[in-house]
């Protein structure tokens, strides 16, 4: 006699198996069809004399393709959600696209509580009515890896955020993750002149960090530490772990009151000011300038800092607080990076061209021009990269363009370490553009640039009194 099949584990098994090539398949169809429909355009445009006309064809294309690129990331999640935190800028992508996946922030599907009850449980080693007064079945938020639920231990008044890991994620995640990775490699050889590749190995190994809740409550606490020893008030909040109570899958931390950045607008007119008005504006420099000077001092000063400041990670706390969430992404810079970057900061912040150049050498940024005047092009693309003030004229990054920095200086290697900086003065850059606050993080980085490459004994107390003056 056979034995009985059970048809229902068998096609889970089939689709468990097939599921990465289901997801390559559909990437691949997708992102073909994307890069296509503006290769079809770039041709056609030029077939077009008038400039208006071209404008109108260049942005009817962009409202196309950002429908299909927010159809691809909301219907593949996890990886692809972290790629549409990347891309949907205003100063990196067209106006429509941004339009369509600035609405993806935290949009991954829920895992349901009774999964979740029986991870905790795992994790934990004890049930949830055991540990819990309260733990709501509704997240605060699902994002690619985790969800968080807002609770409270008996015995305790204070409410505690629980951070849950999605089962079965992190595979998924890695196949997405090689498939752009070729994607990667083809776009560089083809279009756009830089290492787009080191970039994605870099984006691989960070991503891979974030499934060990463990090291990310070792970060959380270490900046934490950071930020309150070197200043009065830290400039921004972090929250705290609950001791004892973190594994690999499982985190428990301060719960922070506060509103969502993308909510600042809403909240700032449902209290009466003017979006527009002077109060307004100087709440979002304030809320900038403590994020940027949080940024500035991890980054330069300590080298191990942040490296995820996209806007699902802000929250803004009473009197114009800043609490800065998500510690899975972090990013510990050598010295030799981090001195080199404080170098660069010196050279964007004074305009000077033959600095930059320098900088670029010794940060291990390879070059090739295109161009006749390299300098001042090599300047040009150092701000349009690493400060959140783009170069005059410059009011969005256009890699396909022939006048882009890009195009003029190809990059054909770029330290994959570099990257958590390249992608935080991006994101910050987007939060600035988005607040509508034109600001120079590389301005407000100069005496911390300038304090770090002096006690390295780069630069000697002289030179500090001579840029100060």
């Amino acid at each position: 006699m056979l034995p009985s099949i059970d048809l229902k584990e068998f096609q889970e098994k089939f689709s468990t198996r097939f599921r990465p090539f289901q997801r390559s398949f559909q990437f691949w169809v997708r992102a073909v069809d994307i890069y296509t429909g503006y290769k079809v355009i770039q041709v056609k445009v030029n077939f077009e004399k008038d400039a208006e006309k071209r404008e109108a064809m260049w942005e009817k294309q962009h409202e196309f393709a950002a429908d299909k690129i927010y159809n691809m990331c909301s219907d593949l999640g996890g990886f692809f959600l972290k790629v549409a935190q990347i891309i949907g800028k205003p100063d990196l992508a067209p106006a429509a696209w941004v339009r369509r996946l600035v609405t993806l922030c935290d949009q991954a599907p829920a895992t349901p509580y009774n999964v979740i009850k029986i991870i905790v449980e795992k994790e934990l080693g004890r049930s949830v009515d055991d540990l819990f007064e309260r733990f709501d079945v509704d997240p605060l938020g699902s994002a690619s890896i985790a969800q968080v639920h807002r609770a409270q231990f008996k015995g305790d008044k204070n409410d505690v955020v629980v951070k849950v890991q999605h089962p079965g994620v992190q595979d998924l995640m890695m196949t997405d993750i090689r498939n752009l990775q070729a994607f990667a490699l083809y776009m560089q050889k083809i279009d756009i002149k830089f290492d787009l590749y080191s970039v994605t190995k870099e984006m691989e190994k960070q991503i891979g960090h974030e499934f060990d809740f463990l090291r990310e409550a070792d970060a959380m606490e270490r900046i934490r530490r950071f930020l309150y020893e070197n200043n009065k008030k830290a400039p921004v909040l972090v929250p705290r772990v609950m001791q004892n109570m973190v594994t690999r899958r499982v985190l428990v931390m301060d719960y922070i009151d506060g509103i969502p950045i993308l909510k600042l607008g809403d909240e700032i007119a449902k209290r009466g000011i003017n979006p527009s008005g002077k109060i307004a504006a100087a709440a979002k420099q304030n809320i900038l300038k403590s994020l940027t000077l949080a940024y500035g001092q991890m980054i330069l000063r300590s080298g191990f800092f942040h490296a995820d400041p996209h806007p699902g990670n802000i929250l803004i706390c009473r009197g114009s607080q800043v609490a800065l969430l998500d510690y899975g992404q972090v990013k510990d810079l050598p010295d030799k990076l981090r001195l080199g970057y404080a170098n660069l900061v010196l050279a964007i912040s004074d305009s000077d061209p033959l600095r930059a150049s320098d900088s670029y050498r010794e940060l291990g940024i390879d070059t090739l021009s295109h161009c006749k005047d390299e300098q001042k092009e090599m300047l040009k693309l150092a701000q349009t990269m690493f400060d959140t003030k783009l170069p005059p004229g410059v009011t969005m990054l256009q890699p396909f363009s022939e006048e882009s920095s890009i195009k003029k200086i190809g990059v054909q290697a770029f330290p994959e370490e570099l990257f958590c900086v390249l992608r935080t003065v991006h994101l910050l850059r987007g939060l600035s553009v988005g607040l509508g606050v034109n600001y120079s993080c590389a301005e407000q980085w100069r005496p911390i640039a300038e304090e770090a490459l002096y006690l390295a004994g780069r630069i000697t107390a002289k030179d500090l009194k001579n840029t100060q003056k």
